[in-house]
């Protein structure tokens, strides 16, 4: 029989979305503020390690890529963040997500070479690292959405995604990114 699982008092309020780090030894979580807290499990407590303080206001969602180590935030604020960790300290890059309206969700791709963000301006943004300018810029998907995104997520070959949206429809999409040209296609939706 597997042992119970067990609870960890937080302290940070009610968690809207969380993520852990690749071995589970971090957790990034978002409490309906501006901030992102993340925390280190060090001898069955959570300990607060770093606080991630860009947005101006609420973070609605992160992910935490396994193998780069980096996090991406999104909020009612209409932008995107990556974070990068670097001599010990949490490092912002802007993203250009071209919103007008709140992000609602966000998650990597499964190379961790691009992300997607969600929105209520009934859109996606697929993002990715210009080297040039030193930000994540977006293309957007722009369809018959009829309401605001709920959840995306990526297919394991890095180039379909799935898209929900509270218009009670799931939608699937190519987002296959070959250097600065894009090919954005509804394949189809449920």
């Amino acid at each position: 029989m597997a042992a119970p699982v067990k609870n960890f008092k937080l302290d940070k309020g009610p968690i809207h979305s969380f993520a852990f780090n690749a071995d589970r030894s971090q957790v990034a979580i978002s409490v309906g503020n501006e901030n992102v807290y993340i925390l280190h499990l060090v001898g069955g407590k959570w300990i607060e390690k770093h606080v991630l303080a860009e947005h101006d206001m609420a973070v609605t969602s992160l992910d935490w890529a396994p193998k780069t180590n980096r996090i991406v935030t999104c909020s009612r604020d209409k932008n995107a963040y990556v974070w990068t960790f670097e001599n010990n300290k949490w490092n912002a890059c802007l993203v250009l997500a071209k919103l007008t309206f709140a992000a609602t969700c966000v998650k990597w791709s499964p190379h961790e070479n691009k992300f997607a963000v969600g929105s209520s301006q009934k859109l996606v943004s697929i993002c990715h690292y210009e080297k040039e300018n030193n930000w994540w810029i977006a293309r957007q998907i722009k369809t018959e959405f009829k309401s605001t995104i709920s959840c995306v997520s990526w297919h394991p070959e890095n180039v379909l995604i799935a898209v929900g949206c509270y218009d009670y429809k799931a939608r699937v999409f190519s987002a296959y990114v070959k250097d600065v040209s894009y090919d954005l296609l509804e394949l189809f939706y449920f």
